[in-house]
């Protein structure tokens, strides 16, 4: 099995109510994503695919819903005095932790068409979280 991997960079604030600890308030992270795409076979230019088709996909996902974006639980009741100052937000289901962005992030990929192995989010440079299917 072949495997490449493509890291992008971005910024993102939210906080996770259920916390115990300062993870529940208000604060940012600058992020790394790792997506590996995987092949059992290389395609005619001997590649599992081109680093930029990759880039082009998920860049296209993290600009348009992540990147510089509050991400909030749905019921979190800051939603309403946001709502009222036309500030950006994405309500999600989950609360939004790594965990959770590093699957949405394998989700998108997955659905424009390749083979991902796994997606690795860098909370911190010591901290990461990591999605994969088996």
């Amino acid at each position: 099995m072949f495997v490449i991997t493509k890291e992008v960079y971005f910024c993102y604030g939210h906080r996770l109510m259920n916390h115990p600890g300062k993870c529940r308030n208000l604060h940012g992270h600058s992020v790394k994503a790792s997506i590996s795409i995987r092949a059992a076979q290389l395609n005619e230019q001997a590649m599992v695919c081109d680093f930029s088709d990759v880039k082009a996909c998920v860049e296209t996902f993290i600009d348009d819903v992540l990147d510089h974006n509050f991400l909030l639980h749905k019921d979190d009741p800051l939603i309403p005095a946001l709502t009222a100052h036309n500030e950006q937000f994405l309500a999600l289901d989950e609360h939004p932790t790594a965990e959770v962005l590093s699957k949405m992030i394998y989700q998108y990929v997955k659905q424009r068409g390749f083979d991902v192995d796994q997606v690795v989010l860098w909370e911190t440079s010591s901290a990461c979280a990591c999605y994969r299917e088996d």
